[in-house]
C-alpha cells in the first residue's frame, strides 16, 4: 500500500471518528467555562489571602 492511501485511509478513519463524537452545546460549555473561571478566581483569592495571613504571622515570629 502506498504511504498516499496510507494517508487517505487515515483521514477518511479520522473523519468518521469525529462523527462519533458527542459535542458540547453551546450553552454548557459557557456555563461549565463560567463555572472554571468563578472556581478559579475564588481559589486564587483564598491562596492570596493565605499568603498574605502567613507573611504577616512570619514577619510578627521573627521580629
Amino acid at each position: 500500500m502506498s504511504i498516499w492511501k496510507k494517508i487517505n485511509e487515515y483521514i477518511k478513519d479520522v473523519i468518521t471518528e469525529l462523527k462519533k463524537v458527542s459535542w458540547v452545546k453551546p450553552k454548557e460549555l459557557w456555563t461549565t467555562t463560567l463555572v472554571v473561571i468563578a472556581f478559579s478566581a475564588v481559589l486564587a483569592a483564598f491562596i492570596g489571602l493565605c499568603d498574605f495571613v502567613f507573611s504577616r504571622l512570619l514577619a510578627l515570629i521573627l521580629r
